[in-house]
């Protein structure tokens, strides 16, 4: 089949729904289907275009949810959107947080194709799903699909929009995670280690882990906290003053697993 997976968000700018669609568009190519990735990006649109992933339209930064959601707001998306599906002619359209702007409505909106929708999102509250819901309600009846993460992200989205949610949670890539891969030597030195694993941004908690560690480290001094995330390193800058002038040592800010991570730990 011809499937098109529809991201709300910067792609490949890293996060949670964006790293689920990369590793849901490399299943279904390993299953035989045609995939393409739908998404705004701040990225070189030659590059993305070379790596199977169409972009459609620029990206501006909102705070939302503890956290900032990184889409496109651009209302001169519909042209482009409506050549793309005519010229693709998808089997089956993928739309991740399907009621966001500007892209999935967008796409939704002029989808002749069967169209999939996957909430990823569990907020306490949501005034754009709760006023917005006569406009959003006629999008929504366009989907044939309809699958949550978590019973968290089902029974948020079901308050405003009822229908019958598949649950179906993030997958985990196994390959990580492999017990003949040795520790780390320069973690090796008899301290317990404990791991962060996420952006430093409200939502995530990471303020109170730190303040636990604090408390922690005056009882129990041989530990140490490695922290792991896609911050950037104004980010990173930030925290290690913080940690300079609070005195509190044994903190690794080791940034994006990957390039970075092993020289920051060596």
């Amino acid at each position: 089949m011809k499937i098109a997976l529809v991201s709300p968000y910067d792609y490949p700018y890293p996060g949670g729904v964006t790293e689920h669609i990369s590793h849901l568009e490399e299943e279904f190519k390993r299953l035989g289907h045609q995939v393409t990735i739908i998404a705004p990006s701040s990225g070189d649109r030659e590059f993305l275009a070379s790596a199977g992933v169409v972009k459609v339209g620029g990206v501006t930064s909102i705070p939302a949810n503890g956290s900032v959601a990184r889409i496109s707001l651009s209302l001169r998306l519909s042209g482009r959107v409506k050549r793309l599906l005519r010229e693709e002619r998808f089997d089956v359209i993928h739309l991740h947080e399907p009621l966001l702007p500007a892209l999935p409505i967008t796409v939704l909106r002029h989808s002749q194709a069967v169209n999939v929708g996957t909430f990823h999102a569990y907020w306490g509250g949501n005034l754009a799903y709760f006023y917005g819901k006569p406009i959003l309600r006629r999008f929504f009846q366009k989907l044939d699909g309809h699958i949550a993460v978590s019973p968290a992200a089902r029974d948020f989205v079901q308050r405003y929009f009822g229908a019958d949610y598949h649950l179906i949670p993030n997958g985990i890539d196994l390959k990580c995670f492999r017990p003949d891969v040795p520790p780390l030597p320069s973690l090796q030195d008899g301290k317990l280690n404990i791991l962060f694993v996420g952006r430093l941004e409200k939502r995530k908690g990471f303020r109170y882990l730190l303040r636990a560690f604090t408390q922690l480290k005056r009882e129990f001094p041989a530990l140490r906290l490695v922290v792991v995330g896609a911050y950037s390193e104004e980010v990173r800058k930030r925290y290690q003053r913080y940690l300079s002038q609070i005195g509190l040592s044994d903190v690794v800010l080791a940034g994006r697993l990957g390039g970075r991570i092993a020289p920051l730990l060596s």
